[in-house]
């Protein structure tokens, strides 16, 4: 996925704002280049579980309709963890063709940003390009 260094500071930013619980929210774009990045409430409240807020999943899938978007990615943020999904983050996945973006705010000075594909309990590293 292509991404400008704008979202993803938009991303890191999310994740600074909701500690200390975890962020969560969806990216849309087409043909695989990043347009916007859409924030959800994270239903869970937690700095362990992410659930994005079945409303807001709802409006946001609307508005990316609308815009002629396509779920690209689901974002959500670890606050003490590495940026690699846990046990519960892939066997949640329920999206095989999005992919899931993950902010670690580990290192609070040096956040890490990476992409995922999960398909089936199987974790494959996706490239994002930043720029």
């Amino acid at each position: 996925m292509r991404i400008a260094r704008q979202l993803i500071d938009e991303l890191v930013a999310h994740a600074r704002e909701d500690l200390p619980n975890e962020c969560c929210g969806m990216v849309g774009g087409r043909d695989g280049v990043a347009a916007t990045i859409h924030r959800a409430a994270n239903a869970e409240a937690s700095p362990l579980r992410y659930s994005i807020a079945p409303r807001d999943q709802l409006e946001i899938s609307n508005a990316m309709d609308e815009a002629g978007e396509e779920l690209l990615a689901i974002y959500h943020s670890h606050t003490r963890s590495v940026a690699v999904p846990s046990p519960t983050d892939v066997n949640l996945a329920f999206y095989p063709d999005a992919l899931y973006v993950i902010v670690s705010l580990a290192d609070a000075d040096d956040p890490e940003v990476r992409a995922w594909r999960i398909v089936d309990s199987k974790v494959d590293e996706a490239e994002l390009v930043v720029g």
